[in-house]
């Protein structure tokens, strides 16, 4: 048998979570096994693999360990340059114990992927800073995307925020720049979204049949003649490109949004970027934080060629 009191780095992480951690050679299969049997107890009880642990709990267990098997050797990690490390650290917003926030550069992924030469998850070893533990994310921004991205400097503190999200106590606003201006100045979009395949591409399409909900508040902070408006957008749910799917839905495509508004979200003879104008302004979860990310260079130079103030 084998006992081990969780430390507080570790609480409020999942049970298979921590098993993953701690003895990653437990498979999801053998541990599913061993929480059936009662092999694996969370402070004397029987356990499922989604329980969340706390700091001090015991959690034993009474089978056998599986043997550490040896496994293809990892790739390298990807090593970051001094531009990489001080370009993340700049970003910073607000750091305290539990989290960082970042405001996220327009065209860097969040996550790897295909053809992903960088992203914010790569990267995240360069904000450490006094920690042992690398900082983790827990919601997303478009790759195109720019400001306030959340991450965790704890398993705490991440449950705490992904809760906050799930129980939509986590606001987030944006502010995007739209072709024309809604006859409604204040209201709401309830479209539900699909993901579809055309030929290699995956797009958000509304799909009335099989189609998430997906609920978005937008409200017209300033309208520039018939031409274009600042909006400000806040998402009640977080579907994939949601609001840049619903405001094109609406015929309001994001200014630089080729994807979901083609032709129409681009301005002639204004000389705008062509780049997303969609940016996430501010985030608050009550009791927790509330950080405004300043406009990226490509929004804030066409913020003062249309005479719009910032603040």
């Amino acid at each position: 048998m084998t006992e081990h009191n969780v430390e507080e780095k570790d609480g409020g992480a999942r049970l298979d979570r921590w098993f993953k951690r701690h003895y990653p050679q437990f498979t999801h299969g053998l541990l599913e096994k061993a929480l059936r049997k009662g092999d694996v107890r969370l402070a004397g009880k029987k356990a499922k693999a989604s329980d969340r642990v706390e700091a001090g709990q015991a959690i034993t267990i009474r089978c056998p360990i599986p043997d550490v098997r040896e496994k293809a050797p990892k790739p390298e990690a990807r090593k970051l340059s001094p531009e990489d490390i001080i370009m993340m650290q700049q970003a910073v917003l607000y750091k305290n114990a539990d989290v960082i926030v970042i405001n996220k550069p327009p065209g860097l992924a969040v996550q790897d992927g295909t053809k992903v030469v960088k992203s914010v998850d790569g990267m995240l070893d360069a904000l450490r800073f006094e920690s042992s533990e690398r900082p983790r994310l827990v919601h997303r921004l478009d790759r195109d995307t720019s400001g306030v991205l959340v991450l965790a400097r704890t398993s705490r503190a991440a449950t705490r925020l992904m809760h906050a999200f799930a129980d939509k106590t986590a606001e987030k606003l944006y502010w995007a720049l739209v072709k024309g201006t809604p006859e409604i100045a204040e209201g709401t979009i309830d479209l539900p979204l699909a993901k579809q395949e055309e030929g290699d591409v995956e797009k958000v399409a509304i799909d009335e049949e099989d189609g998430k909900r997906a609920v978005t508040l937008y409200r017209v902070v300033d309208k520039l003649s018939s031409t274009l408006a600042w909006v400000e957008l806040q998402p009640v749910t977080g579907r994939t490109h949601q609001l840049r799917v619903h405001m094109a839905a609406i015929g309001h495509p994001i200014i630089g949004d080729g994807k979901y508004g083609g032709r129409e979200a681009f301005v002639d003879g204004m000389e705008l970027s062509r780049k997303l104008h969609l940016h996430a302004r501010r985030i608050v979860v009550p009791d927790m934080l509330d950080v405004t990310a300043p406009l990226p260079k490509h929004m804030r130079e066409s913020w003062k060629k249309l005479g719009l103030e910032e603040e």
